[in-house]
């Protein structure tokens, strides 16, 4: 019922290496219209992420530090002046953020939502469980499970939660979806059943709420919860 980030990443991801220069790094941001990318080892191992932003902070810093300066190194003995220096290389290793944060691909595709959401980023590379990338994970990548219709929604919900694996009868309980609000209305046999369905009915992918209008022919939660010591039978 519930996807996997395996089934929903891109399998064909653009990397860069540790010593991939700035420039390189920009082009491939721009030639693929990515805003970021993973930066792997020699092992294809995740070492980092590099994004638009991380390029853009650099050179902002880059611009400061040559305000207000003219023709820096050392002088010139021809002309007198000061002759400009080598700038310092720069590469993806000295840019990246470091560790990556990662997701493996059986992964369930709102769990990676969640790590995406408490770390604010906005791709996560998939790796195996040897670390080395296999795919990505982008914000898009990740909201497709929303896309999906209201009828391949409510299809789902009657075939795989209640049917299969709620084992009830076709047309005991009627579900309907509008805009990825299930709406559940029907009779269970006990009351402890009800939770269970409004749960599964959660995890379908593209489901955005439930509202319950189940009810239950016998209580056995009641049953089930014991009277202190002493306390008189209810009449």
């Amino acid at each position: 019922m519930t996807r996997i980030v395996g089934e929903v990443m891109t399998r064909e991801v653009v990397e860069a290496r540790r010593d991939t220069s700035f420039k390189e790094v920009a082009r491939l941001l721009d030639r693929y219209r990515i805003s970021g990318l993973p930066v792997v080892d020699h092992d294809d191992k995740v070492v980092g992420v590099i994004s638009e932003t991380d390029l853009i902070r650099r050179q902002a810093a880059g611009a400061d530090r040559g305000r207000g300066r003219s023709f820096p190194g050392p002088v010139s003995r021809r002309s007198g002046r000061l002759a400009a220096g080598p700038a310092p290389a720069v590469t993806a290793g000295d840019l990246m953020s470091s560790p990556a944060v990662t997701v493996h691909p059986e992964q369930r595709v709102a769990d990676a939502a969640r790590v995406m959401e408490r770390h604010r980023v906005d791709r996560l590379p998939v790796v195996d469980e040897e670390d080395r990338l296999i795919g990505i994970a982008t914000r898009r990548d990740l909201l497709r499970v929303f896309l999906r219709t209201d009828e391949e929604i409510r299809r789902d919900v009657t075939d795989k939660v209640l049917i299969r694996a709620l084992s009830l009868p076709p047309g005991a309980v009627a579900a309907s979806v509008r805009d990825g609000v299930v709406e559940l209305k029907g009779r269970l046999e006990r009351r402890g059943d009800v939770p269970v369905a409004v749960r599964l009915t959660w995890r379908v992918d593209g489901v955005v709420g439930v509202v319950s209008e189940l009810t239950f022919r016998a209580d056995d939660i009641a049953v089930l919860v014991p009277r202190p010591p002493g306390a008189r039978p209810a009449r």
